[in-house]
């Protein structure tokens, strides 16, 4: 006989609606259950971490979502979340298992990462919590924009530990973006108690001070509050009055994953409690004391569940493995392939500095899903430290152009979520007000990189980071650090250094055009300098990634160079031509591609090469090529491969100390009176 108090638990709530939670909720289970089979049988699954304990607030989630409408960043527990937003247990298997067909990323990513970005399930990382930043972009896209979609950001509660997540908190609740950001507090960081974590057991209370931002609270083990607390936290975000946190309070039953043993710092006692509190056997009793189903009914479901995972398995299991072959592709989204016009010899002139600033203009222009920001890029009439962003503001409006929060890696945190609303959007960033300040973004630059291979070319971070760099300037420490070799390193990214305005206009559109990520490295010694001007050329001018330009033609030596060294070069060059010596230069323009068939054409012809770059000397990029000429270009050598850079020292304030750190015109001409003599 139905219990009318029992039943009241679940007022407003359909009997069919509970029913389908115990099925989903069940089906999860079996499909933990049979990860961890998997693992005992060492046939996969070799990350696991279950979630009972936490079924109350990942069902909610999973059933808030809605298909290609919302956003959902799940983390590394959240299986049930993406059975109960739309995944299959097939689908789930799949990428338990790393097959080729696992929707994730085809065996890319590490299993119980759960992702379908075809429906808006997103591929989250494993650096955890970081796609807070994530949700935070693509909500200011969907208010931009106009959509109903909500963007899901789920977490652990230690990983607000970091402070990537309060960046994302505080710029969620200053922007008033339609995100909800859920945290599921299980009490333990692995092993760490969540008093070592947080100055209050309850996390969320660490955020009550941020404005304009909805803290619900709910018991992460039962299933109706998780559900209201979750429809009240998507009406206050999408009622355009801030961003929400949905706190959990839930029972980690289980290890924190199959790697881990709760014995050495959990008694047999509290574990016991913890399973006393199991959502779903709660769930269960409390469908029989309502009179929503019997044993009868409840013991079907159950069995159909079984059927049902049975064949699921069945088919994943069968099929097929990545192929060895593939796993090259998906580096680099392809780049725009413009043919690269001519200069004029003659006409009106312009800098770096007005070349990028016209360049910017033009593909706002062109593409009104253009967007820029960065720290002090659109405050009033000054645009940036060198005002090379001034007047976007005013062009194109607060909502393409605005300032960000010092706070770098929410600036490209950020931009890696705005781009997954729509394919045709373009970030530009100024990723760091000077280069040197970038090192707290590095891990969402690392991030960004593998985007597109690790979810096997489903996205693509279109954005375009531009960093003042460099030295020469009398900046010192924060402002005249080279950072090209750190990011030459990493797959995934493109890298340019224009040494003209003519290159600085033409590689500025091809990285805004082109899929992908793009660092346009700006050497700041040479924004104003005459001697990088140029004509200006055509308005739609643009140069190819990887096509390097002969500045000067010579036989008998070859200078590769790049950004301000470049000058350099063509300085020295043209003295030792007063001496009876012809050296070739070549301006790679862009390191990463780089023009490898342009330098082995004049090596071959000229058999003596220097390589020349601001970056410090070891590990510096010129190493790779220098590499790549002994291996490709050995029989046409005359003389070793020599390299100049800077000193493996930081660079100093004062000019003098300067001038003895970084490479000048008199260190390249004695170089090449060595090699030449040799």
């Amino acid at each position: 006989m139905a219990d009318k108090d029992a039943a009241q638990i679940f007022e407003g709530i359909e009997p069919d609606t509970v029913l389908d939670w115990f099925r989903t909720v069940h089906l999860g289970r079996l499909i933990e259950k049979k990860a961890v089979g998997y693992i005992r049988k060492a046939k996969g699954w070799g990350y696991h971490a279950p979630f009972a304990g936490h079924d109350g607030i990942q069902l909610a989630l999973g059933k808030a979502f809605r298909a290609n409408t919302d956003f959902l960043f799940p983390y590394y527990r959240d299986l049930l979340t993406a059975l109960a937003a739309g995944m299959t247990p097939e689908e789930i298997i799949l990428n338990g298992l790393s097959k080729a067909d696992d929707p994730a990323g085809g065996g890319r990513h590490m299993s119980n990462h759960l992702a379908k970005p075809s429906i808006g399930i997103q591929n989250v990382s494993s650096c955890t919590g970081n796609h807070t930043l994530h949700a935070v972009g693509v909500a200011r896209a969907i208010k931009h924009f106009g959509g109903d979609g909500v963007a899901f950001s789920s977490q652990g509660e230690a990983s607000t530990s970091e402070g990537y997540c309060y960046e994302a908190y505080n710029g969620a609740s200053r922007e008033k973006l339609p995100v909800v950001f859920v945290i599921q507090n299980n009490g333990f960081g692995i092993s760490v108690p969540v008093s070592e974590q947080s100055a209050n057991a309850r996390v969320s209370d660490n955020y009550r001070g941020l404005a304009d931002f909805e803290i619900v609270n709910v018991d992460g083990t039962d299933f109706v509050d998780c559900w209201r607390g979750m429809q009240k936290a998507i009406e206050y975000a999408k009622s355009g009055e801030g961003a929400a946190m949905v706190h959990a309070q839930c029972v980690r039953i289980g290890a924190h994953s199959n790697s881990d043993n709760q014995s050495l710092y959990r008694s047999a006692e509290e574990v016991a409690e913890a399973e006393k509190r199991d959502p779903l056997a709660k769930l269960r009793q409390q469908i029989l004391d309502a009179g929503f189903a019997d044993e009868g009914a409840l013991g079907e479901i159950e069995v159909e569940n079984e059927e049902r995972l049975e064949a699921d398995a069945e088919k994943a299991e069968n099929a097929a493995d990545p192929d060895p072959d593939t796993v090259t592709r998906f580096i680099m989204p392809d780049a725009w392939q413009p043919d690269e016009g001519q200069t004029p010899e003659d006409g009106d002139k312009w800098k770096i500095r007005e070349a990028i600033n016209s360049t910017l203009h033009a593909e706002f222009e062109r593409n009104d899903k253009t967007f820029l920001w960065g720290q002090d890029v659109a405050s009033k009439e000054k645009g940036g430290v060198f005002l090379v962003t001034k007047g976007m503001q005013q062009k194109f409006g607060r909502g393409r152009v605005f300032n960000a929060p010092i706070a770098e890696d929410f600036i490209v945190g950020t931009a890696n979520g705005l781009c997954r609303y729509d394919d045709d959007i373009r970030v530009v960033i100024e990723a760091a007000q000077f280069a040197d300040y970038v090192w707290p973004a590095m891990e969402q630059i690392v991030e960004m990189s593998h985007e597109f291979w690790r979810t096997a070319g489903q996205f693509s971070p279109n954005v375009t980071l531009r960093l003042s760099s460099g030295g020469y300037i009398g900046g010192g420490l924060y402002h005249s650090q080279n950072t090209e070799a750190i990011f030459g390193h990493l797959p995934g990214v493109r890298v340019v250094v224009p040494a003209f305005a003519d290159d600085a206009a033409g590689l500025l559109r091809t990285c805004i055009r082109s899929r992908g990520m793009s660092f346009f490295l700006e050497p700041k010694f040479l924004y104003n300098q005459p001697f990088a001007a140029t004509p200006k050329p055509g308005d739609d001018h643009a140069v190819p990634f990887g096509k390097a330009r002969v500045r000067r033609a010579g036989s008998d030596a070859t200078v590769i160079a790049w950004g301000t060294p470049v000058h350099w070069s063509i300085r020295a060059a043209n003295k030792l031509a007063k001496q009876g010596h012809e050296v070739e230069v070549i301006d790679l323009r862009s390191i990463k591609p780089w023009d490898q068939d342009a330098v082995a054409e004049s090596v071959k012809k000229t058999g003596k090469v220097v390589v020349v770059h601001e970056d410090h000397i070891t590990n510096g990029f010129g190493a790779e090529i220098a590499a790549w000429i002994a291996d490709h270009c050995f029989e046409w050598l005359d003389a070793p491969v020599k390299r100049i850079g800077a000193l493996d020292i930081p660079i100093a304030f004062s000019r003098v100390l300067e001038r003895a750190t970084l490479p000048s015109e008199d260190d390249v001409r004695e170089a090449l009176e060595g090699l030449l003599a040799y």
